[in-house]
């Protein structure tokens, strides 16, 4: 099977590139299913039902949350009606659930949504939570696995691949909104520590740069806002998945210019020790 998974998706312009482009590429790709992390995708905080449509409409499959996954009250109510999810560790008895297994070219595929620890709100243990997740998951004989692990701190992203590598088939990171250059393959494992963002490019994380210069110049709050015109990109990982592991990936940058970058996972059990 063949997955993609697009990183925060930041308000309109972030969906503006998804509609224009997704479909386009996953005839170009041969993509099977489509992941995407939704949390910032409504006017940068959370997701409304009528966003949803709109992005489950532009070719997404499934939406993984995040921090800001309550930050609009309709999300409650959501879980119901669109096939998205929240971090998986948050604690027992919250709306929900942060995992969820699909039929994807004849094959099984588990996605796992979980959060890390450093800056972020209170959860249950994402390493505890992960490790009997994905047992639970190889017991009922699901050898796919993709984890969107949405933290801060990239050392809390590495060291969970680190801790599943060659037991997951994907482990992405997102949050930061700033996509890092070390997207490889380890023991069967596609890893990448941040996605990066889909939206504005020229400016803060995809918000418009003035309240974010202000605060650091003062220490004064402000809102943060997206720009209503920008330059933008869509950042997106393909995998292709066999016998649980991932055989190939690759990084997809489509820009609003037109231009469109691809770089190959670079393959760990290739490399001199």
């Amino acid at each position: 099977m063949r997955i993609a998974f697009i990183g925060d998706i930041l308000g309109r312009p972030g969906r503006s590139m998804i509609k224009e482009y997704l479909v386009k590429s996953k005839e170009q790709y041969g993509i099977d299913l489509v992941i995407a992390n939704y949390e910032n995708a409504s006017h940068g905080f959370g997701l409304t039902p009528k966003n949803a449509k709109e992005l489950f409409n532009s070719g997404i499959d499934v939406m993984t949350g995040g921090n800001h996954t309550w930050d609009k009250k309709e999300i409650f109510g959501m879980f119901e009606d669109f096939e998205i999810l929240r971090p998986h560790n948050y604690p027992e008895g919250v709306p929900g659930t942060g995992c969820k297994v699909y039929d994807v070219a004849g094959e099984k595929l588990a996605v796992l949504n979980l959060m890390g620890h450093f800056s972020l709100p209170f959860t249950d243990n994402a390493f505890r939570k992960a490790k009997e997740t994905v047992a639970g998951l190889r017991e009922e004989g699901i050898e796919h696995i993709f984890i969107d692990f949405h933290a801060e701190a990239t050392s809390e992203k590495r060291a969970m691949m680190m801790m599943l590598r060659g037991e997951v088939s994907g482990i992405i990171g997102t949050h930061t909104h700033v996509g890092t250059d070390d997207l490889q393959i380890d023991k069967g494992t596609a890893y990448l520590t941040d996605i990066g963002l889909t939206g504005c490019r020229d400016n803060v994380i995809g918000m418009d740069a003035a309240v974010p210069i202000e605060r650091f110049l003062t220490g004064l709050p402000g809102r943060f806002d997206i720009p209503t015109s920008c330059k933008k990109i869509l950042q997106m990982v393909v995998m292709e998945l066999d016998g649980g592991r991932c055989t190939n990936a690759f990084k997809v940058k489509q820009f609003d210019d037109g231009r469109n970058i691809v770089t190959e996972a670079w393959k760990e059990e290739d490399a001199a020790l």
